[in-house]
């Protein structure tokens, strides 16, 4: 193909303001591939960024990086064998030499980052990636689902953060697309029992779908409260909202000597909770970020999870304004907003 000259991009130009913007396609870097997107998906963090709110991107700011397309071009010869291919990609980048990166802990890399913030969106026609960060899909997963691939991962990497085992109870809190998922991953990890805790009746049904056992519409009772009566408490929790008062119910729900994973963004970063139960109780708090080494699994459990239902509305990439505004309302009933490029 002849290489493109533009793409249309995605940028949140202020708070509550999506545009697109037409830039050049640069040129490929050594050990790089163009991949012509098509469908990309609206993040949590998206969201954050749209509201101005994200705590580690200022605005204005690219967005995208949830994705799936066609490798279009290559910088090298040696990776001609990806032309063509349907694939994902992992959108981040990393040093490769401080001490975590050397240990294959590169989601802990001193200089950890995701593309899209250097201008590499995937709400867009095109992105340029490294072919290292590449993933063919297989026939069974259509575009849409490979763009869900990444966010899977996500999930992935917090379940392994809280060594979720056979046999355990968890309580994930959150009935987002990271918490169905998280909810999914844990019953895959061996979890006997998994509670899930939301404010939609149709996002906890997918939950059970993909896995909870045990769902509760939180705008009806008190989630802490449902727990202790339901199991008394828990081996692990998630927090994936980005909110303290989850925050202080993960910790609640531990059973002595229990682990809570947080992988919600939170736009408020300063948090308050009974510092001395955490002492008492010998809890583990972890934070789970990323990914490292996840994505060959979650295109492997992507072939037995109906990933299509987690998408709520589909637009084309020209409709971002309202596919944003459409994720940001929650009146809108979004769950996982795609756009097909």
């Amino acid at each position: 193909m002849e290489y493109p000259s533009e793409s249309r991009s995605g940028c949140i130009t202020e708070p509550y303001t999506a545009k697109i913007v037409r830039r050049p396609v640069r040129p490929l870097r050594p050990g790089e591939v163009l991949i012509r997107v098509r469908a990309a998906a609206i993040c949590g963090s998206d969201l954050h960024i749209y509201k101005g709110k994200h705590p580690s991107v200022p605005l204005p700011a690219s967005i995208g990086h949830e994705f799936s397309g066609d490798v279009a071009a290559v910088c090298d010869p040696e990776n001609e064998k990806w032309l063509g291919k349907r694939v994902t990609a992992e959108p981040c980048s990393f040093c490769g030499v401080c001490p975590a990166c050397r240990k294959g802990r590169y989601d802990l890399c001193e200089k950890l980052s995701f593309i899209y913030r250097n201008g590499d969106n995937a709400l867009a026609d095109y992105i340029a990636v490294s072919a290292g960060s590449l993933y063919e899909l297989p026939d069974s997963l259509g575009y849409e689902a490979g763009a869900l691939i990444e966010p899977l991962s996500v999930s992935l990497h917090a379940v392994r953060q809280a060594e979720v085992k056979a046999g355990d109870t968890v309580l994930v809190i959150g009935d987002g697309a990271i918490g169905i998922l998280t909810a999914a991953a844990c019953r895959r990890a061996g979890a006997e029992r998994v509670l899930i805790a939301g404010h939609s009746e149709r996002r906890l049904a997918i939950a059970r779908e993909m896995g909870a056992t045990d769902m509760f519409d939180s705008h009806k009772g008190e989630t802490v409260e449902w727990v202790r009566e339901l199991t008394g408490s828990v081996e692990k929790s998630f927090e994936c909202v980005g909110n303290s008062t989850c925050f202080s119910q993960a910790l609640s729900v531990l059973n002595r000597g229990g682990t809570a994973v947080v992988t919600g963004i939170y736009e408020d970063t300063k948090v308050t909770f009974d510092i001395a139960g955490l002492v008492s109780r010998q809890l583990t708090v972890r934070g789970a970020q990323g990914y490292c080494g996840d994505f060959p699994d979650a295109i492997r459990m992507a072939r037995e999870l109906p990933l299509e239902k987690l998408i709520s509305h589909t637009f084309g990439l020209d409709g971002l304004p309202d596919a944003m505004r459409t994720a940001a309302d929650r009146s809108s009933g979004s769950l996982k907003v795609v756009l097909n490029v």
